[in-house]
């Protein structure tokens, strides 16, 4: 017998004050296209697409959030609805995204699909299949535009009623913020994020928060999460069942059993595959609430200068990080200089940081950053640069979070240092080898790190150089 949305979802938070809802309309209209929705299917969609009295979605104030696994059909269920407001409701603008771009390619090519169905090929208008411009365009003026954030997709637009975060265990606090304005102009706006449980070192911190926000039953969302008991035996059919509504009537078990067979690993089973989420996520690997303790008015300059530069991995910016170590081995960390380099270059970097070196025990970059681009001219200026290698960077990583777990560490309010504290609360962190020595992690992440890796080395360079400039302990002009 076939059960229901509430008897399959081991969560369910359903937003509060819900009337009426757009599924009726998008279900007769998808029964004529010739799909049917499993009841499961059903609630959600009813749910998503659930409204109050005013008129307003039920969750557009928190999102429709699914947590769920992998071959369960949720790009079918989802994008065939939408598909279908679309074609039913003018002037809809929806963007869907997904971190990579091998996603969103096939997302886009499923929606083709829809477009080529006999009773949905009169409402599209052409179908644009250029990379990083894909579109389906509506003769109503509805759009659906596709995209991978991976490839900066999502900024820059505005008047957006619903955006699709695909993926969205890899989503971070930036790539929300660079896309979420979009939608505050739009009358009825309506947020949705799917994904399975993240793997360590994702940058999951929104969809993390999203799902504690779920379990907590925060009202104006909608949480759904499917998954497994956490002490399943993964080869248990009956837990299969548990964990993805469409197995066994949409999905084989022998498409289960292959992707046990190429996921490497019965962890990663168990989050894609079970749905089971790890213990502790670790959305950041820097405690907001130490972090927040470290924060000052007013920073102490007096005392032994240093400067670290980094750039993110596709040379975009350019951060100068300072530091000033005190006299009681205290200091303070800020961000110094963080500029455009598309726009400004890097020169600026080496005049400036030439006009300050004799009074700066030390100028430190990585041995893998980008900005190890600029050490020719700074040696032209005879800045000496002190140049990490993975000991190192292991060194200073594990000394900046110590300080800052031992309230030792003084920086900026968030206000004054925006792109630090982004880069602190997207921070996670990756091994450097056997021993336990780590640094943070910017691969695979969409924030980025640089101005926390600047600040690092800085600090770095304050401990560790035996420079001592003919000023030293005298309060300097940062």
């Amino acid at each position: 017998m076939e059960r229901r949305l509430s008897e399959l979802a081991r969560v369910l938070s359903r937003p509060s004050g819900v009337v009426s809802s757009d599924f009726p309309l998008i279900e007769k209209a998808a029964s004529r296209m010739g799909i049917s929705y499993d009841l499961w299917q059903q609630g959600l969609l009813y749910l998503m697409f659930g409204k109050r009295a005013d008129g307003l979605y039920a969750c557009g104030e928190g999102g429709a959030v699914i947590s769920i696994c992998r071959q369960v059909g949720k790009t079918f269920t989802v994008g065939s609805a939408i598909f279908i407001l679309c074609a039913g409701r003018s002037g809809l603008k929806v963007l869907w995204t997904a971190h990579r771009t091998r996603t969103s390619d096939e997302t886009f090519q499923t929606m083709c699909g829809f477009a080529r169905n006999r009773l949905m090929a009169r409402y599209v208008d052409h179908i644009r299949r250029a990379n990083g411009q894909q579109e389906i365009a509506f003769r109503n003026g509805s759009r659906i535009m596709f995209g991978a954030r991976e490839q900066g997709f999502g900024r820059g637009f505005d008047a957006v009623d619903v955006e699709v975060f695909d993926e969205a265990q890899i989503l971070t606090v930036k790539a929300l913020n660079d896309m979420v304005p979009a939608m505050n102009v739009s009358p009825n706006p309506l947020l949705v994020m799917m994904g399975t449980p993240p793997q360590p070192g994702d940058p999951s911190e929104q969809f993390a928060a999203k799902r504690a926000d779920g379990l907590k039953g925060v009202d104006g969302m909608l949480y759904v999460e499917f998954s497994a008991d956490r002490d399943a035996d993964p080869d248990d059919h009956e837990q299969w069942a548990k964990a993805n509504p469409s197995y066994p009537k949409r999905t084989s078990g022998k498409a289960i059993e292959r992707m046990r067979q190429s996921l490497g690993g019965v962890d990663n089973f168990r989050r894609e595959a079970l749905g089971i989420w790890d213990e502790d996520t670790g959305v950041s690997a820097i405690d907001p609430d130490a972090w927040a303790k470290c924060e000052v008015a007013e920073p102490d300059s007096a005392g032994r200068l240093s400067f670290g530069l980094d750039m993110p991995p596709d040379r975009s910016a350019l951060a100068v990080g300072v530091a000033v170590r005190h006299g009681d081995d205290t200091a303070y960390v800020g961000l110094q200089e963080y500029r455009d380099v598309r726009s400004k270059g890097v020169a600026w970097a080496v005049d400036w940081l030439a006009e300050r070196w004799p009074k700066t025990c030390a100028v430190v970059i990585d041995a893998q950053s980008p900005a190890m681009s600029v050490v020719p001219d700074l040696m032209k200026r005879h800045v000496r640069v002190t140049i990490t290698q993975t000991r190192d960077l292991g060194a200073a990583t594990g000394r900046m979070l110590d300080m800052i777990h031992a309230g030792t560490l003084q920086h900026l309010d968030a206000r004054q240092q925006p792109q630090l504290n982004a880069a602190v609360d997207g921070a996670i962190l990756r091994p450097l080898g056997p021993n336990g020595a780590s640094a943070w992690n910017k691969k695979g992440s969409d924030v980025d790190i640089s101005p926390l890796q600047a600040c690092t080395l800085a600090l770095h360079g304050a401990f560790t150089s035996k420079r001592h400039p003919g000023r030293r302990s005298k309060a300097v002009a940062l």
